[in-house]
Parts: C-alpha cells; sequence; structure tokens
C-alpha cells in the first residue's frame, strides 16, 4: 500500500517538475472616461500611436492621443456598450482592412466588413489603412490616359492614370455624378474602381449603388461607405481604407481608381474627434495637422515604374464649396495636393450647360501628355477657342452688332463648341466618338447648323457612322490618331451626313 502511495507521489512530482507554463505579457489598461465615441485608458504605457485596442464585447479602439498620464483612444463603435473600469487591452497590430479581388462588386464598410448581405468577403490578405507614399524613385511620369468618357474632361481637362484630379463645387452641381459617369465608362476595361463615401445620406449611398449595378460597374468597382450615421472615428478612416485597397491593385501592376467623396466631411470628422481628445483648435477649429491629414492620403497615388510593377492609383477627390468660395481653408489645402481641379460653377448648371465645368478655373497639371494622340488633334485649340469664347461673351452683352465679323463667327462656333460638350448623365461616349464630333466641331463643320440642333446633329452623326462606317470609330480606337486616310474618310463621311440631312 505504501508502495503505491510513494509512486502517486512520484508522478506528481514528477509532473509538477516537467509543467512549463507559458510566459504571455500583456499591456493592460483601465477606462476612466467614455463617451461622444472617445475614451480614455489610464495603464497602457507601451501602446503606440495607432495601434488597435481591444474593449469589452470584441469592440476595437484605435489609440490616438499619447499623453503623459493616459490615452485618448477612438472607438470604432458602439460607444454605449464601454463603461468606466472596463479592462483595456492592446494587441500590438494596427488598423488594417482585407484587400483583393474578393472584394469587387462588393459593399463594405471602413473596416471592411461587408454590407450588402452578400455573405462574408472570402480573402486571406489585409492591408494597413495607412502607409508611406512611394517615393520618387519608384515612380514614373503620368502618361497614360483615364478614359471618362466626358467629352469636356477628356478633351480640356485630362486626367492620367495616377494623377489626383480635384472635383471641386458647390452642393447640387453634378460633382458626384461626373465621378460616377467616370466609372461607369470604365465598364469592360482593364480601370478597378472604388467609390468611397464619407459622411453622406444612407439613400444617397444606396442610390450610387443602385445606379453601379444598372449599368453594370459593380463587376469593377468596390464600395467603401462610412455614411453620415455611422460613427466619426469609422468616417475618419474610411478614405485610408478605400486607398489601401486601391494600392494593393497598384502594386499587382494593375490600374485602381478612387474616388472620395468628399473630403471636407472628412475633415469635419476629423476635427469632431481632435476637439474631443482637447487637441488645441487653429484656422476654423481644425487641428494644426489638417493639412497633413489629406497630403498623406493623396500622395498615395502614384504610377509605378514598370521595374515596379507599372500599376497606378488614380484619386479623384471630391470637395463641396460653400457659395463658390475656392478660397476656403480646406479647399485651398486640397487644390495645393492635386495636380489640377474640375470646377463646377452653379450658373452654369442653372443655365443647362452639364457637365457645368468653369474651363477658366479648371485646370489639368498634366496635360496632353495624359491624352491619346487622337485627342491632342482636336483638342489642341479647343480650349484657347473656349477661352475666348467666353471673353467674347461677356463683351457682347453690351452689344453684338458692334463686333466685327471675325468677332461674331467666333461667338457661333463657340456656342456650337459648348453645345458639343453638354453631355446627358450615365452616357459616358467612346473614344472614337468623342475625337469624331471634337473634329467636326473645331473644324467648322457644325458651323451652319442651328444651335439647338447641335445635339441632335450629334446623335444622328453617330448613329449613321455606326451603321455605314463603323471602321471609322474603330480605327480611331485602334490606332490612337487620326492618320492622314482617316482624316480624309472623317471628311467625307461628315460632308455625306450633312448632304443627306436636310433637317440641318
Amino acid at each position: 500500500m505504501a508502495t503505491r502511495g510513494q509512486s502517486i507521489v512520484s508522478a506528481i512530482k514528477e509532473s509538477i517538475e516537467q509543467f512549463s507554463a507559458p510566459v504571455a505579457v500583456a499591456n493592460i489598461g483601465t477606462v476612466v472616461e467614455v463617451g461622444d465615441d472617445i475614451a480614455r485608458v489610464r495603464g497602457l504605457s507601451t501602446v503606440g500611436y495607432n495601434e488597435l485596442l481591444r474593449f469589452p464585447q470584441g469592440i476595437m479602439g484605435l489609440a490616438f492621443n499619447l499623453e503623459e498620464d493616459n490615452v485618448g483612444a477612438v472607438i470604432l463603435g458602439d460607444c454605449s456598450h464601454i463603461k468606466e473600469g472596463d479592462e483595456v487591452r492592446s494587441t500590438g497590430r494596427v488598423i488594417e482592412v482585407p484587400v483583393g479581388d474578393a472584394l469587387i462588386g462588393r459593399v463594405v464598410d471602413s473596416l471592411g466588413r461587408p454590407l450588402d448581405g452578400k455573405g462574408l468577403i472570402e480573402t486571406g490578405k489585409t492591408r494597413p489603412v495607412e502607409r508611406v507614399a512611394p517615393n520618387v524613385t519608384l515612380r514614373r511620369p503620368v502618361d497614360t490616359p483615364v478614359h471618362t468618357g466626358i467629352k469636356a474632361i477628356d478633351s480640356v481637362i485630362p486626367i492620367g492614370r495616377g494623377q489626383r484630379e480635384l472635383i471641386i463645387g458647390d452642393r447640387s452641381t453634378g460633382k458626384s455624378a461626373l465621378a460616377i459617369d467616370s466609372i461607369i465608362a470604365q465598364k469592360g476595361g482593364d480601370l478597378i474602381c472604388i467609390y468611397v463615401a464619407i459622411g453622406q445620406r444612407t439613400s444617397k449611398v444606396a442610390r450610387v449603388v443602385a445606379i453601379l449595378e444598372n449599368y453594370g460597374a459593380m463587376e469593377h468597382t468596390v464600395v467603401v461607405s462610412a455614411d453620415a450615421s455611422e460613427p466619426a472615428p469609422l468616417q475618419y478612416i474610411a478614405p485610408y481604407a478605400g486607398c489601401a485597397m486601391g494600392e494593393e491593385f497598384m502594386e499587382q501592376g494593375r490600374d485602381a481608381l478612387v474616388v472620395y467623396d468628399d473630403l471636407y466631411k472628412h475633415a469635419w470628422a476629423y476635427r469632431q474627434l481632435s476637439l474631443l481628445l482637447r487637441r488645441p483648435p487653429g484656422r476654423e477649429a481644425y487641428p494644426g495637422d489638417i493639412f497633413y491629414l489629406h497630403s498623406r492620403l493623396l500622395e498615395r497615388a502614384a504610377k509605378l515604374a514598370p521595374e515596379y510593377g507599372g500599376g497606378s492609383l488614380t484619386a479623384l477627390p471630391i470637395i463641396e464649396t460653400q457659395a463658390g468660395d475656392i478660397s476656403a481653408y480646406i479647399p485651398t489645402n486640397v487644390i495645393s495636393i492635386t495636380d489640377g481641379q474640375i470646377y463646377l460653377e452653379t450658373d452654369l448648371f442653372n443655365a443647362g450647360i452639364r457637365p457645368a465645368i468653369n474651363v477658366g478655373l479648371s485646370v489639368s497639371r498634366v496635360g496632353s501628355s495624359a491624352q491619346r494622340k487622337a485627342m491632342r488633334q482636336v483638342a489642341g485649340r479647343l480650349r484657347l477657342e473656349l477661352a475666348q469664347f467666353r471673353e467674347l461673351q461677356a463683351f457682347a452683352q453690351f452689344g453684338a452688332a458692334d463686333l466685327d465679323k471675325a468677332s461674331r463667327d467666333q461667338l457661333e462656333r463657340g456656342r456650337r463648341i459648348t453645345e458639343v460638350l453638354k453631355q446627358a448623365q450615365y452616357s459616358p461616349v467612346s473614344l472614337g466618338r468623342e475625337v469624331m464630333i471634337l473634329y467636326a466641331a473645331t473644324n467648322g463643320y457644325l458651323d451652319n447648323v442651328p444651335v439647338d440642333k447641335v445635339t441632335v446633329w450629334e446623335t444622328g452623326f453617330y448613329k449613321f457612322t455606326g451603321t455605314t462606317h463603323p471602321e471609322l470609330e474603330q480605327k480611331i480606337a485602334r490606332d490612337k490618331e487620326i492618320k492622314p486616310e482617316i482624316e480624309e474618310a472623317l471628311k467625307a463621311a461628315i460632308m455625306e451626313f450633312k448632304q443627306g440631312s436636310t433637317a440641318y
């Protein structure tokens, strides 16, 4: 009996000697104050800036303010479930979002969680939402166009792959419509689009998704939604999450386009967080680093050199102005960061000129290097003629009868070019058709067409060339330039259409 007892004791001793518990170091803190999507945590001595924190019930937070005796954290979820005294753990990770092809066609929130009811997103890859922009040695000049299908943009204010082009204007002037049209125009192409909705009404986001689905554009689009009902921290993170998703495609050697709609609301969300965290306010109560907020986002758009994959990420930020004031704080900040802006004017919109692009205040700093040769051939004089037309139009208000014949002819041509550049929403135009109609307008073939008949003439011309001369559009699309034989055939087609169209 004693022998049996001794064997049990020795077995227990042996088990104790062989037992080794793994040692885990955990950085744990305690919530001392919570409210308005902000929590103050005491005890997280080794936490890093922008590190993810784990609150009770699986709620995550972000270390935002690292102060002497506490950490100011923004809560990425419902703060009503967090109370004073709750335990908080640091995770050692920065905030990440899922990336990859599995996201295409989906609607997700700022953390990459699905919102469309189509099930889980099957992707095993994630990327940090914040990242240093590619340096100069990794980049190459922007030389390939983003074909938006909008005649006024492709001809006068071209956008290149890897460019940052701001869309700016008052409320309800068609800013989002331009971006959505640009996304629709990529159907069947190789450009993957990401639409980031920041602080928008939920109904507007749902309408955008429905439009993209109706036109078959969700097949190449990811929608990241942080609408007005979402907490400010999720609105703050949304554009960085969309940018990270686009960077994944860029680093695979593919081309991506990301739309930020809009960055004014993004700045509002950041100001709200900063004031709640008691950061010192500056101009218009924005914190001192408000410029860095947008520069570190937009600088990540790039065209990579071939040895680094040759991919690109194009950014189309949107800014809503108040009463046409483009010299306000946030608009001037973003204008100075971007490579140009498309300014939409309320007066033009109300006058029926849509898209309501003010050619005088709009600019693309990439210029004709981001245009196909065919477009450069027909659009070279277009900007100058439009600018001269607007100037003459102002003088003509005091009496057109006093103008000489050359000036009156220029006014008439300008009116017809303005009509040609008008375009219905959700109806992108192919490169071949854009080149053909602009060639007709700039070379005087529309000068004897009544101004109110120009749109009808354009529609008829597209139908005529599509049925009798389909090779014209195909050759322009294939060669990307107007060769002498194509020009002669185009001239003949225009004259043939004009002779057969007695209505004009």
